[in-house]
């Protein structure tokens, strides 16, 4: 009999909502093998729109979808979950300010950490809302009864980005690319980090000679990509971060082969000297069994510890911003 996985979606019916949903219940999350039950949260105002999604679900007759439940309380939503992907936050809008944002975010991951406490004993718990590293700091410390290795941030988008700037530099396709790592915070202060990146093997800096370029634009464009999209299209990234949520979740579950990383936020254990508990991106392998190691020992240059502490400072300014919340 096929396992049956458990998971809660927030802001269901959003945009990342509704591009992630799909590949989720067609298995391309869990694998082909795995059934789902889908646990659908929304605000009261928006479950109109979330029935429509629900409506749209049945209608793919997907296999592997075992059930949905719909709801917009995070306590009915949470119950039993063995992963919760926390999509669901208030956006930026013009002229708002980054502590505005993290104090409106706030108390939503103040409740739904404490709602957690009702999921499987299992649960791992995935933020994509941004600001997303304090957002999983605020749900984390809310959930104290769970591991703090149970909880991880998006920075996987990051990562893609990377990786298909890298490719395109360099002529190849972005499957020559590995070993990306983003460092610190999901902002522009975080570091895309090339020197200790590969291209079909080689070190980035030895495939791609424009140095220059490597320690400067490419950095500045991945940090403001979100924005660059938001300028063109008019909204902001979503099956962009609905796929790299997906490639989290699977690179979380799965074993990482040998000589290779990737990167998410995780609350940290004072490597690299980041400060312990600030949930901080970082290289990471998983053992295909649920564990997730910190890789250690990546040579960083007085050009990346820069880096890297900068964008610790922004966290641990963030923190103290929610520091009630805590």
């Amino acid at each position: 009999m096929a396992q049956t996985i458990h998971v809660a979606v927030t802001g269901a019916a959003g945009s990342i909502g509704y591009a992630i949903l799909p590949r989720i219940a067609s298995g391309q999350m869990f694998g082909p093998d795995t059934n789902v039950a889908l646990h659908l949260l929304e605000l009261p105002q928006a479950m109109s729109a979330l029935e429509g999604v629900v409506m749209e679900l049945n209608d793919c007759a997907f296999p592997l979808l075992e059930s949905i439940s719909i709801s917009d309380q995070p306590d009915d939503a949470f119950d039993g979950v063995n992963w919760a992907l926390m999509i669901g936050s208030k956006p930026r809008t013009k002229g708002m300010e980054r502590a505005d944002l993290i104090r409106d975010n706030g108390p939503i991951f103040v409740g739904q950490g404490k709602a957690l406490l009702k999921a499987a004993s299992d649960v791992r718990a995935v933020v994509v809302g941004n600001p997303c590293n304090t957002n999983a700091l605020i749900a984390m410390n809310n959930a104290k009864d769970i591991p703090k290795e149970r909880f991880s941030a998006m920075t996987r988008l990051d990562q893609n980005r990377t990786m298909a700037q890298l490719a395109t530099k360099a002529g190849v396709g972005v499957s020559a690319v590995s070993n990306v790592t983003i460092w610190g915070n999901h902002s522009t202060t975080q570091y895309p980090d090339a020197k200790n990146a590969k291209i079909n093997g080689q070190p980035v800096f030895d495939v791609i000679s424009d140095h220059d370029w490597l320690r400067g634009d490419m950095i500045t464009k991945v940090q403001k990509r979100g924005a660059e999209i938001i300028a063109a299209r008019g909204s902001s990234s979503a099956f962009s971060a609905a796929n790299a949520a997906i490639d989290h979740v699977v690179s979380l579950r799965g074993k990482t082969p040998e000589g290779h990383w990737f990167s998410a936020a995780i609350a940290s254990d004072g490597s690299y000297g980041i400060e312990e508990g600030l949930l901080y991106s970082y290289p990471l392998t998983a053992d295909g069994q649920g564990n997730w190691s910190i890789v250690k020992d990546i040579p960083l240059d007085d050009f990346a510890k820069e880096k890297v502490k900068i964008s610790m400072e922004e966290l641990q300014k963030e923190r103290e911003i929610v520091k009630d919340l805590l």
